[in-house]
């Protein structure tokens, strides 16, 4: 199987009440780690690639790893996509060089720019193949290139969804509803808690049409201990709580993306690895321990949040 689409992938999780997972990747191991439990658990995966993968790793060497998990997984669906475009020129790169996938995120401008940058981008990808995310509201926190502080976050407006969709063609919109990029999403002490009445606004004005969540990882206690146990210094480190995201993906909710979680795994594992075994140096004896947490990680995801295992 060649990389897909999320189309028919979208199709059967709206209908089936589960979400696909959307994990950031930025080298061989994360890739490895994803890829082999999504094949252990027969779930369809999104390998998705920011601004700062790409500018680490080269997108040539991601699309490449990916290639290869496809020819070792070929019974797994794959996509590719591109998280956060910043604008035309980086998703039309993107859509040439072999994504299957691009999200432009003009969620910064106003209303009628995002708009019109959105629907360029949809007929360019329209046009080959590809399909197209955008961005409705914004998210506070950090993610590579993609910095927003709190106050300036803003919910998704239902009454602006219709309209945004019709006039861009894209095929599945990411909404702010009180998720958060990166590992400190909500203050020490708070209750975090999605607006679950925004998304279900959303879906009656958009019946089965696909919407994602950013910034959706969960910030698992037990890696941020084990990463401030041997030398880490992660404070106050709060992320989504699982059961919230489960609810969501039961419902319009087709696209979760998780990042922070994989980070926190692969840092944990190989800070662990240095204080256990100091006389280490091979980066293959760390580096399998970091991306063995990845792959649990990932796993539990699929089986506890997203509810897409065994969906093949």
């Amino acid at each position: 199987m060649a990389l897909v689409t999320s189309t028919e992938m979208f199709k059967k999780a709206y209908a089936g009440g589960y979400a696909i997972g959307a994990f950031n990747v930025n080298n061989m191991e994360i890739v490895q780690a994803i890829t082999e439990a999504a094949a252990e658990l027969k779930s369809p995966v999104i390998l998705q690639a920011s601004a700062g993968a790409r500018k680490y790793a080269n997108s040539i060497y991601l699309v490449k790893l990916v290639e290869a998990a496809v020819e070792l997984h070929p019974e797994v669906p794959m996509v590719l996509h591109l998280d956060h475009g910043a604008d035309f020129a980086t998703c039309k790169s993107c859509i040439d060089g072999g994504f299957t996938s691009v999200m432009i995120d003009y969620s910064s401008h106003s209303f009628e720019e995002n708009i019109e940058e959105s629907r360029k981008v949809a007929e360019y990808a329209h046009e080959r193949g590809v399909v197209v995310e955008a961005e409705l509201g914004t998210l506070a926190g950090i993610e590579d290139a993609v910095s927003v502080d709190a106050d300036k976050a803003m919910f998704t407006d239902p009454d602006q969804v219709e309209e945004f969709v019709t006039k861009t063609g894209v095929d599945s919109l990411a909404i702010a509803i009180g998720t958060s990029h990166g590992a400190y999403k909500f203050k020490p002490g708070t209750d975090p808690k999605l607006r679950l009445d925004i998304l279900a606004e959303v879906s009656r004005r958009l019946p089965g049409f696909p919407i994602v969540l950013h910034g959706s990882s969960s910030v698992p206690q037990e890696y941020v201990k084990i990463i401030n146990a041997n030398g880490g210094a992660l404070k106050d480190a709060i992320g989504i709580p699982e059961d919230q995201l489960r609810e969501a993906a039961k419902g319009a909710v087709c696209k979760i993306n998780i990042d922070s979680d994989l980070r926190l795994g692969m840092t944990a594992g190989v800070r662990q690895h240095f204080v256990e075994h100091p006389d280490h140096f091979d980066p293959r004896q760390y580096l399998t321990v970091g991306r063995q947490n990845v792959k649990d990680i990932v796993a539990h995801k699929i089986i506890n949040v997203l509810g897409s295992d065994g969906k093949i």
